[in-house]
């Protein structure tokens, strides 16, 4: 049973990666029809990215650090704040960037607590183990 879970984590985790790669070349070739590169082009292929990293990381390590969905929601939700128009209601932008100080104190927090749980917080930056 434990093997089949893992083929099929491992079966969905490359559609997701061709996906997004699909997604990439897609979002290029409407960049070069466009002849334009915009700001929420370059936060939506950063996107991309970040989603083939978790990709990486959850191939190498068979698990994922909560922290990097979180960076990626952060991304999205600051691409939506840049993209939003004009005549939007004010409070949606409240709403959008609460939701990005909780997301960055939860990323903060989590951090915080898998360093204690490694026995880092009492080393200073450069300093060997």
């Amino acid at each position: 049973m434990k093997s089949a879970i893992k083929n099929l984590q491992l079966g969905l985790l490359v559609i997701i990666l061709i996906s997004t790669i699909i997604a990439i070349i897609i979002e290029i070739i409407n960049m070069y029809e466009v002849k334009s590169v915009t700001l929420a082009d370059l936060l939506l292929m950063f996107l991309y990215l970040e989603v083939m990293a978790m990709v990486r990381v959850f191939w190498e390590e068979q698990s994922i650090r909560i922290t990097l969905p979180l960076l990626i929601a952060i991304t999205a939700l600051s691409r939506l704040i840049i993209l939003q128009d004009k005549d939007s209601a004010s409070i949606n932008l409240i709403y959008q960037g609460g939701a990005i100080l909780l997301l960055a104190l939860a990323v903060f927090f989590l951090t915080l607590r898998y360093s204690k749980k490694l026995g880092m917080n009492n080393k200073n930056p450069g300093e060997e183990a």
